[in-house]
């Protein structure tokens, strides 16, 4: 054997360890993290605000994500990854997951523009901010990244052979359609939305620090003021929250797409079996280093979420060592 045919081999032996280890540890990352988020934002204190009930269904969503995309991945590395081999199977599960990522990004952005509604100073747009909204935005960007994405089911096929992946699109056109489709709606689109409405919200929270409101407070009660007291930091925390993830999610979920472009540019070069290995294993690493966007979510609403989000998870832990 020589010496390129063995470092074809590490390469390949690295991608399979890849898939092996890492994927499990985003799994349970992923799936521990969203669990969790479901079982504190779906607490009635926090299901009343918009922006937390848009994080609630974007967890939801992302749990879908991360099962369908990365349990098959986990145990293809011990066993046989059935949707590797039926068509059916690899057609269904590739929907699940590219609608159910969009689905969460989206929602992340929506989140973002409740935000921006929620610190206007304008109240119309304030009052614009409302659960049943963001409801109403939850069912287009469910149906809106359903129907997105109908053509995997032409699409995508098993048993390939000159791909990344055995499940993956059958030709050069389904490729370039599908990546194009699934990079400006689930990441670029939603990223500049994130980006703008992000900057948009920080320009209103300057700008209401600046303002110098006269109130009456003697006409206030007191409980009125604790109630937007409290109102106001739950909004601080989501801001931050917010804007923590839109970073993060930029991270994680840009340099798959990049790879992608990139492999779609260099489709008819000819290249090595070295050159084969090497873009497999760079391609399967941005491929599972993107679940983490959908993975994050609660280690940062419990790093940056403050006493909000802190306090809730205590008294849930509270609540399950009652009943233990």
């Amino acid at each position: 054997m020589s010496s390129n045919d063995s470092t074809v081999l590490l390469w390949y032996n690295a991608t399979t360890q890849l898939n092996r280890y890492f994927s499990i540890v985003i799994f349970l990352f992923g799936i521990i993290g969203n669990i969790l988020n479901i079982l504190v934002l779906s607490q009635r204190s926090l299901r009343s605000n918009p922006c937390a009930s848009l994080f609630l269904v974007s967890s939801i969503a992302s749990l879908v994500a991360i099962f369908s995309g990365l349990f098959t991945r986990t145990i293809s590395g011990w066993a046989i990854d059935l949707t590797n081999t039926i068509t059916w199977l690899c057609q269904s599960r590739t929907f699940v997951v590219f609608a159910s990522r969009t689905i969460a990004y989206c929602l992340i952005a929506l989140a973002t523009i409740d935000r921006w509604l929620s610190s206007c100073f304008d109240l119309r747009r304030r009052q614009m901010s409302t659960v049943k909204n963001a409801q109403r935005g939850m069912i287009i960007i469910l149906i809106f990244s359903c129907l997105l994405y109908v053509q995997m089911f032409y699409c995508y096929e098993a048993n390939l052979i000159n791909a990344p992946l055995k499940c993956y699109g059958k030709t050069i056109a389904c490729r370039l359609v599908t990546d194009l489709t699934y990079a400006f709606a689930a990441n670029i689109f939603p990223l500049i939305i994130m980006v703008c409405f992000g900057l948009m919200t920080i320009i209103n929270v300057h700008q209401a620090k600046r303002r110098i409101q006269v109130t009456n407070m003697s006409s206030v009660s007191g409980n009125i003021i604790s109630s937007q007291q409290r109102s106001k930091k739950i909004d601080h925390y989501l801001l931050c929250m917010l804007f923590v993830q839109v970073i993060l999610f930029a991270i994680f979920t840009l340099p798959q797409n990049i790879q992608k472009f990139i492999s779609l540019a260099q489709t008819n070069q000819i290249k090595t079996t070295l050159d084969n290995a090497i873009e497999n294993f760079i391609f399967n690493f941005f491929l599972l280093f993107a679940y983490l966007a959908n993975g994050m979510s609660f280690y940062i609403y419990t790093l940056f979420g403050g006493s909000v989000f802190r306090d809730r998870l205590l008294k849930l832990a509270q609540r399950v060592r009652e009943i233990i």
